[in-house]
């Protein structure tokens, strides 16, 4: 049930990014979100015996899952790092394509030399005893470790320069990246612990497994998908601002117009993108027709406030700009 709700709630962030974030160059949160979704979606019971009966039934699906999963948390840490300038040399060397390199060569080595018999969906269960079984699962759970480390150290950056909203999506991949290292934690000592022959102690570790498993990938899911949401709420609260503005410059601008024609040609509609060009384009034929000493035109005080509040929105001078605007477009003063 565990995998059935990560995979679901993954194919979600997959389908949320593909929204929020097209017509992005970098694609790093996509393919994390892609690749990791995949390799949760390989470990659901029934979909793991029809592939591996495919594959020949010797497991080889647990070994292309989990590769998927490292590639997954690789493109995360990369994301996240992409999103910040703090890139010191410990962070971009833990993030980097040499130790992933290194990670996945020993992973496939270490599942080359484990015993394997017939299709089974408990595979470290059954194999875990062997050396090999739990060297290979150790240098997975080693290398999220590293990368998850890197990730909170980004993420405690970002909290501290962030203000307000701008923080969840930090704090949300902070707690998921610590969630993610308890998890490693207690499988590396899962495997320590069966290899060792204490089967108890093992199982007393799994109880915690499930729990640390979902609410990792929930925080790190949050995390990722909190940012491009806020982004396109921002664009469509920046949108809606505009195109409120340009309703109310247009009598200003067509006031200037009569007495000092411009170029600006006034059409019936306009798309949010077009808008932020208007606004500018009257901007400028208002400043013009009022500094030109060949014609008659002044701003009276409701509208220099206006048009200065859209001037402000703009530049994009923060949150205090849009509560500016919103109050000018309303013809109150700031």
């Amino acid at each position: 049930m565990t995998q059935i709700l990560v995979s679901a709630l993954l194919w979600l962030l997959v389908a949320s990014l593909l929204i929020l974030r097209r017509g992005r160059t970098d694609r790093s949160i996509l393919w994390s979100a892609l690749t990791i979704a995949v390799a949760m979606t390989l470990n659901i019971d029934g979909l793991y015996r029809s592939v591996d009966r495919l594959l020949g039934g010797i497991n080889l699906v647990t070994l292309v899952a989990d590769l998927a999963l490292m590639l997954g948390i690789f493109f995360l840490g990369r994301a996240v790092a992409k999103a910040t300038e703090y890139r010191p040399r410990i962070v971009r060397f833990a993030l980097g394509r040499t130790v992933l390199a290194g990670a996945l060569a020993c992973t496939v080595v270490a599942f080359a030399f484990i015993d394997r018999g017939a299709t089974t969906t408990t595979f470290m269960l059954d194999y875990g005893a062997q050396p090999a079984g739990a060297a290979y699962s150790m240098t997975q759970f080693v290398y999220d470790g590293i990368v998850l480390t890197a990730m909170a150290a980004v993420a405690t950056r970002q909290i501290r320069l962030g203000r307000g909203v701008d923080r969840l999506p930090a704090v949300s991949l902070l707690v998921g990246s610590g969630l993610g290292l308890l998890l490693a934690a207690v499988v590396i000592a899962m495997d320590i612990a069966h290899l060792a022959g204490d089967i108890w102690l093992m199982l007393g570790l799994g109880a915690a497994y499930s729990p640390l498993f979902l609410s990792t990938f929930l925080f790190l899911c949050l995390g990722l998908a909190s940012q491009p949401a806020i982004r396109w709420l921002r664009a469509r609260s920046r949108a809606r601002t505009t195109r409120r503005l340009v309703s109310h410059t247009t009598p200003i601008w067509q006031r200037a117009n009569l007495v000092r024609p411009g170029m600006s040609q006034q059409d019936a509609g306009f798309s949010g993108a077009d808008a932020e060009t208007r606004l500018h384009r009257q901007l400028v034929e208002i400043r013009d027709a009022a500094v030109d000493p060949r014609v008659s035109f002044e701003l009276g005080d409701a509208e220099s406030v206006i048009v200065e509040a859209a001037e402000e929105h703009l530049l994009g001078r923060g949150a205090d700009t849009n509560a500016r605007s919103a109050r000018a477009a309303t013809g109150a003063t700031p």
